[in-house]
């Protein structure tokens, strides 16, 4: 068993991978589990945070002025930079990236976070702090830049929140609470586990689209070549971002900058801008690909700052 902890701990991109791949070549199942992808979610975080202090969290929250600035860095000044940049080549690739860049940190970003070994507590507040603040952010980026109006439903977003974010938290306080020496006996396994839900999930979003990714070669190639630039530039800003940080949490500030909620884009783009859909399905792929390189220039660095 300790083997097998370690060898998905250390290839978990792999795995990651393989479910694009498989996705790819079987889809069969990728819409019976598309259903399940929330629950997933809620599971991945409930891991996470048995491995969190939320005392940790809360602290992170409390200094407002962190999360100003994350908040603002976030969700304002890199969608914009993106949608201003890619604005003179093409107008329908800089509404996709703006729509994307302008997404909230993913909720698996704790996760991911976690895979990295970086601040879990810190990207669980990034986590929170851009979800609360996304229902006013992304429809005032789009009528501030004059290109569409995109209403919100503030209830279902609050929901999904409550649902993805809160619920596992408090559960997760509840059992550790309740059963301390069981957690702290099993935690070893959190992580691993995280990465096979996390491949899981990739197969169905990938496999769910493959039809849509296949019908035009030519431009799903330069589209995924481009998404791979904005992604690495992504790791590079949210590290940047977090200069203040120790390196624990400038992994955190770049995996949360980089790895943001893309299935909220996918959603939000099939019900206004379904010019940029496939767009943003291709984001899945250096979604789940960077890691992996990611985490091994980290664990390169000297770590001075920690």
């Amino acid at each position: 068993m300790a083997k097998i902890i370690r060898f998905l701990d250390q290839y978990f991109g792999l795995f990651l991978i393989a479910g694009m791949t498989i996705g790819m070549i079987n889809p069969a199942y990728s819409n019976m589990l598309m259903p399940l992808l929330e629950p997933a979610l809620m599971l991945m975080l409930f891991m996470v945070f048995l491995k969190t202090d939320v005392a940790q969290i809360l602290q992170k929250m409390r200094n407002y002025r962190q999360v100003l600035f994350f908040t603002f860095m976030y969700m304002v000044a890199i969608p914009v930079f993106f949608y201003l940049t890619t604005l003179p080549f093409d107008r329908e690739t800089a509404i996709g990236l703006m729509l994307l860049t302008a997404m909230p940190a993913g909720a698996a970003s704790p996760a991911l976070t976690d895979i990295a070994r970086g601040n879990t507590a810190l990207s669980a507040s990034i986590v929170i702090t851009t979800s609360l603040i996304a229902p006013i952010t992304v429809p005032l980026l789009f009528r501030l830049l004059n290109i569409s109006d995109l209403s919100v439903n503030y209830w279902l977003v609050f929901r999904d929140l409550a649902m993805l974010i809160f619920i596992p938290m408090l559960a997760s306080q509840v059992i550790k609470h309740c059963c301390p020496s069981f957690i702290i006996k099993s935690s070893h396994l959190f992580t691993s586990l995280n990465v096979l839900l996390l491949a899981v999930m990739v197969y169905a979003i990938i496999g769910s689209q493959r039809e849509t990714i296949l019908n035009d070669p030519i431009a799903i190639l330069w589209q995924t070549g481009l998404l791979y630039i904005v992604f690495i530039l992504l790791h590079v800003m949210g590290y940047l971002i977090g200069f203040k940080e120790d390196r624990k949490g400038k992994i955190a500030t770049a995996v949360s900058a980089a790895y943001m909620n893309n299935a909220m884009a996918i959603v939000l783009a099939a019900l206004y801008f379904p010019s940029v859909l496939v767009l943003m399905v291709l984001s899945e792929i250096p979604w789940n690909t960077l890691l992996m390189p990611f985490r091994k220039i980290m664990n390169h660095q000297p770590k001075i700052h920690s």
